[in-house]
């Protein structure tokens, strides 16, 4: 499979097209072409950029970064800890679900569908963007932090009131990239992963604090309850 330069949704295209024409996006895109033909790749090609084409920069009020895609067959569809609708629910999205149910008493959905908060505003962004299958971090070192790190650094300084949430260390090391003086909510906790959920995730608050922020800047706030869609059998 040929990876191509991509055609962005016209307000991301606008912020990060001179990244696209770096030396290191073209050498990203051989990589990924070359590393395609011998390894199967996630998320499939069409669903790479989905984060952004449902999140459109200008508006853009939460940003979630995840480290990578799931690295399963059928899981990752572009969107940081969310799963296609007949997939089942990875552990880390259980507890997302779990500490919403505490923390706004919501229901927790059947599905690991999150496409919902993406069109609310949510950018669900891997640090990453395609992994190898089954092998977790793959692509870490092949050029796609340079991009998402300008993204965050680009995003955070043209915008004012933006939540991030930090879920983790390999998430709170992007903290450096955030610009201050831009009036932003940082919210830090462990990661959702079983591994660390009860290290400070479940118990956090951070999606009514969230919303608490949210509404007192005059943003409509999320609706992080997340529909029971129709799954097919």
């Amino acid at each position: 499979m040929m990876y191509a330069l991509p055609v962005l949704e016209k307000s991301w295209n606008n912020l990060l097209k001179d990244q696209m024409n770096e030396v290191y996006f073209k050498d990203l895109q051989k990589k990924l072409s070359i590393e395609s033909q011998k390894h199967p790749v996630f998320p499939p090609l069409e669903k790479v950029y989905s984060a952004f084409e449902l999140t459109p920069f200008h508006k853009v009020k939460v940003v979630i970064i995840g480290q990578d895609p799931y690295h399963n067959p059928n899981q990752a569809h572009g969107l940081a800890f969310s799963v296609p609708l007949n997939e089942k629910r990875p552990p880390s999205l259980l507890n997302i679900y779990k500490e919403l149910h505490r923390d706004l008493g919501m229901a927790i959905p059947e599905h690991g569908d999150l496409q919902s908060w993406a069109k609310q505003g949510v950018l669900l962004m891997n640090a990453s963007l395609t992994v190898r299958a089954f092998k977790a971090n793959s692509h870490a070192k092949i050029g796609w932090q340079t991009f998402t790190d300008t993204l965050i650094q680009r995003l955070s300084s043209q915008k004012k009131h933006l939540v991030f949430m930090l879920w983790g260390n390999f998430a709170i090391q992007k903290k450096q990239f955030i610009c201050e003086g831009q009036g932003h909510l940082i919210l830090e906790s462990s990661h959702p992963s079983p591994l660390s959920a009860y290290r400070g995730f479940l118990g956090s608050g951070v999606f009514s604090q969230c919303n608490s922020f949210l509404k007192g800047h005059g943003i409509e706030e999320i609706d992080w309850n997340s529909p029971n869609l129709e799954i097919m059998d």
